[in-house]
């Protein structure tokens, strides 16, 4: 079983180079001094998930996780910088008083994202973007549908979700792991991952 769970992990590992992920297990720490005037530090740690073995029914299911494992491996840190591009955009929008400027500024970076992740997009399987559009979902707590028309609009929106059509993504699909096994999945793979256990 290890060596047929092994060779399939290996068989499916095999992709080009990803964005590392920072794992973090220190979130911080805090000094204070007690009632007794002595100064402690209090560490606060992220919170530990333990998942019990997996028991796969055959062979099949065992590549499709290790398949999964790969997919989220590869593109959980282009939905973790798509969070961080949507939190600096959010603020920095908001800065800018005219809505015609701001509308131009949203245009432009569209663009930009655009021609900068192109090459890597293109390098996806539609496993992967369907498995990227997922983990957006997870890092945003919204669908990526949602996303484009708070700040593209409706018209766009309505474009792109289209255009991801054509190659079976929705992007109006919810990210529900509580209800949905693919999600229950994705969700226990990329907790492993952050963890740094997987």
């Amino acid at each position: 079983m290890l060596a047929s769970a092994a060779s399939a992990q290996s068989a499916f590992a095999r992709s080009g180079p990803t964005p590392k992920i920072t794992i973090k297990p220190v979130v911080g720490y805090y000094r204070f001094v007690d009632e007794y005037g002595d100064t402690v530090r209090m560490t606060l740690l992220r919170d530990v998930y333990i998942y019990p073995p997996l028991k796969f029914k055959d062979k099949k299911q065992e590549e499709f996780y290790w398949r999964t494992v790969r997919d989220v491996r590869r593109t959980l840190p282009y939905a973790k910088l798509a969070f961080q591009a949507l939190c600096e955009t959010y603020e920095y929008i908001q800065t800018i008083p005219d809505k015609k400027k701001r509308e131009r500024h949203l245009k432009n970076l569209e663009k930009d994202i655009f021609d900068q992740y192109k090459p890597v997009v293109k390098g996806f399987t539609k496993g992967q973007g369907k498995v990227l559009l997922k983990l957006i979902n997870r890092e945003t707590d919204q669908s990526s549908f949602n996303i484009v028309k708070a700040f593209l609009g409706s018209f766009r929106a309505g474009f792109w979700q289209t255009f991801g059509r054509f190659f079976g993504m929705n992007m109006k699909a919810g990210y529900n792991p509580d209800k949905n096994k693919e999600d229950a999945m994705i969700e226990r793979i990329a907790t492993l991952i952050e963890q740094g256990a997987l």
